[in-house]
């Protein structure tokens, strides 16, 4: 249900982050783990199963939207899909 604005304190601006504010060059990382970096947390922060879905649903895109900067791998775990890092500029 949509909510008044008039009822919160704080309204805050909707940003994209870049990838090189929140990716350390140098590592690759799962989407979940991508996903929590871009929310402010730790890599390996625990997240209820709903919080890492949402999280997930917001990263998807913006590594979509930043395709140009980012690169994949192929883990040699099965039970990781991919791992993605910066791009090399």
């Amino acid at each position: 249900m949509p909510a008044d604005k008039a009822a919160f304190d704080e309204i805050l601006p909707f940003q994209l982050h870049e990838p090189e504010d929140v990716l350390d060059p140098d590592k690759l990382y799962t989407i979940p783990e991508l996903a929590r970096l871009l929310q402010g947390l730790p890599a390996d922060a625990e997240l209820s199963d709903f919080n890492e879905s949402v999280f997930i649903d917001w990263a998807i895109p913006w590594m979509i939207y930043n395709q140009d900067a980012l690169v994949f791998a192929e883990p040699d775990d099965e039970d990781v899909v991919g791992l993605y890092g910066l791009a090399e500029s």
